[in-house]
């Protein structure tokens, strides 16, 4: 089982890093557009940054670019939002709430320390550098 996991593990990781991306980016989404079932923030300040980092730095994961900026970002704004909303109501984030916050914190920095990975545009952007454009025969 292990050599199976093992063997796919750099696509697991991409698909977790798509769906987290995407999820945050819905978030953000709530915040700026007032769609998916929540209250559009743009009227607060606080709400209007929240909403542009989850938005954009949500599609920034998840296609894959500038990945590790975008997640350490995204991670603090989630390690902000449990301390300023969440922590004064308890230690514990199942107690206070801020479960959420507190996995995105955590699953961001870990992007942000783990990269791009497969499926990405930074992947793609390497192998354009290093290969460098393709050339036919009568091109010379």
């Amino acid at each position: 089982m292990q050599e199976l996991l093992s063997r796919y593990e750099v696509y697991f990781y991409a698909i977790a890093r798509l769906l987290v991306g995407a999820l945050f980016a819905c978030h953000g989404a709530q915040k700026l557009f007032g769609v998916l079932g929540g209250q559009s923030e743009v009227n607060d300040p606080e709400g209007l940054i929240a909403g542009i980092i989850e938005f954009f730095g949500g599609i920034l994961v998840c296609a894959g670019l500038f990945t590790r900026s975008a997640a350490f970002v995204a991670s603090g704004e989630m390690a902000v939002a449990y301390f300023k909303a969440h922590f004064g109501r308890g230690f514990w984030p199942i107690m206070n709430h801020g479960e959420l916050a507190a996995l995105y914190a955590c699953l961001f920095l870990y992007i942000a320390v783990r990269g791009h990975g497969v499926w990405s545009v930074d992947a793609l952007w390497g192998e354009l550098r290093v290969k460098g454009p393709t050339r036919r025969c009568s091109d010379r």
